[in-house]
């Protein structure tokens, strides 16, 4: 591959996230806010432009179930924790659509995650010129000086919806490509086996009166939500929940242990020894890992005595149990569940089998290329990640490449990945951007706009 050298006419942008949900969108509102702050023309003033590869701004559209709730307070939103005055508050959102004092009157914390979902698509559609959406991001490539071969900045290509090619020049790169499905080994989704962030994309499809039989597989809470979804929404069908557990396991959401995602416990984790770190992991693993909200919990159990005084039982638990076999067919789906116990087997006929088996952090390093060479890492071959969510790198890379909401929880904490930190740790990246960008080489053109980039065809970028 050609080398890609430094030249002074290109635009260069202070920095390019990839990808756009919550963690880019918090980062986003922090540099809109800062820049209004700043004024126009100042040299504090950080140009910025993000690439999201979904044609519309999107967060877990596929389990925005109707009567779903969030599992974070209302006021860990975009801006809040970071700014209480900010006007892209979830509150601010609540009085632009009149519903603040019917908020206030419901005295609820957690809101509907499809309410929490509409909160931000309202943020983004308030930043959407600094957003380009249908842009996939395909390859990252150093942008080297001449003079001393370091690299100054980075050429981040995309392909767009119609197939064409465009590159985005920056300073740094905030990478944010949040969660990819877990799904056991051999296992693959198909028109019949799905992972649960596709319930509500599939579920359309599903005759209510011909269904005979879904198996979810999974403890935690998105698990416990599609087996109650399921059971609600197919009245004739039987809804069987596979998992390894005894039981649903409650969280832990009482007001200590919550202590575990404030903004200053990742100050503690991040200055902790490995063991102490690996500690606090297993601690408070239960606050957040295969674990369910102790109010569903007692409505799943509610429905299952139910149905056993009334003799008939749709709602069926195979606890510490494992699927061990699946196979597809026309018909359906066929999954044997083994009793961990016992041994025992149980093969049962299914319309669809859903796991419900959570997320795994985006590896970022293929996405970087060459430049991943340069990225360090610890003694346990992970990613060496500063307090300020930067990666460290090679001395001769002068880029930074900093990490949001994903790839982060083995030095940052069980926080990395989830809202409840995503306002602070925006506003500490953006504060690290602009440490960085007083200290930038002068005599660099600087991006304007959202159109501060330029097309490419071919290898012609390369």
């Amino acid at each position: 591959m050609a080398q890609v050298f430094l030249d002074h006419e290109t635009p260069v942008y202070d920095l390019v996230g990839v990808g756009f949900g919550p963690s880019n969108l918090a980062l986003a509102i922090a540099l809109t806010e800062h820049n209004a702050a700043v004024g126009a023309g100042s040299r504090d003033t950080v140009t910025a432009h993000f690439l999201e590869r979904q044609p519309r701004f999107g967060w877990h559209r596929g389990m925005l179930i109707e009567d779903a709730t969030m599992q974070v307070s209302f006021l860990k939103d975009l801006v809040t924790l970071r700014d209480p005055t900010s006007r892209f508050s979830f509150l601010s959102y609540l009085h632009s659509k009149g519903r603040l004092v019917d908020f206030v009157n419901h005295k609820n914390l957690f809101p509907l995650r499809i309410e929490f979902h509409d909160y931000f698509e309202w943020s983004a559609e308030q930043v959407d010129d600094l957003v380009s959406y249908d842009q996939e991001v395909v390859a990252v490539r150093p942008v080297r000086s001449a003079e001393d071969d370091e690299v100054q900045y980075v050429d981040v290509e995309t392909r767009t919806a119609n197939g064409g090619t465009e590159v985005f020049r920056a300073r740094n790169l905030v990478v944010a490509t949040g969660l990819r499905s877990n799904l056991p080994d051999g296992v693959n989704t198909s028109e019949r086996v799905w992972h649960n962030r596709e319930l509500m994309h599939r579920v359309e499809g599903i005759d209510q009166e011909t269904a005979s039989r879904f198996v979810v597989v999974g403890a935690g809470q998105s698990a416990a939500e599609v087996t109650a979804f399921l059971h609600g929404r197919f009245p004739r069908a039987e809804v069987c929940s596979v998992f390894s557990r005894f039981g649903y396991s409650p969280s832990d959401d009482s007001a200590f242990a919550n202590r575990i995602f404030d903004p200053d416990a990742v100050d503690e984790f991040y200055g902790a020894p490995e063991e102490t770190k690996q500690r606090i992991m297993d601690y408070h693993g239960n606050t957040n890992y295969s674990v369910v909200d102790l109010e569903l919990i007692d409505d799943l159990y509610r429905r299952m005595y139910r149905e056993r005084v009334l003799g008939q039982e749709r709602l069926r638990l195979f606890n510490v149990s494992r699927p061990v076999e699946l196979a597809e067919s026309e018909a359906g789906v066929r999954i044997t569940v083994e009793s961990l116990t016992t041994g025992e087997r149980t093969e049962l006929e299914s319309d669809v089998v859903v796991y419900s088996t959570g997320y795994r952090p985006d590896d970022s390093l293929p996405l970087l290329g060459e430049l991943s060479e340069s990225c360090l890492r610890d003694e346990h071959g992970r990613l060496d990640v500063e307090r300020d969510y930067r990666v460290r790198t090679d001395p001769a890379v002068r880029t930074g490449i900093y990490l949001q909401g994903g790839g982060t929880e083995h030095t940052h904490g069980i926080t990395s990945s989830l809202l409840s930190n995503n306002a602070v740790r925006s506003g500490e990246i953006l504060q690290s951007i602009l440490a960085g960008k007083r200290n930038a080489m002068p005599g660099v053109p600087e991006s304007r706009g959202p159109q501060a980039h330029y097309a490419v065809s071919g290898s012609a970028a390369t």
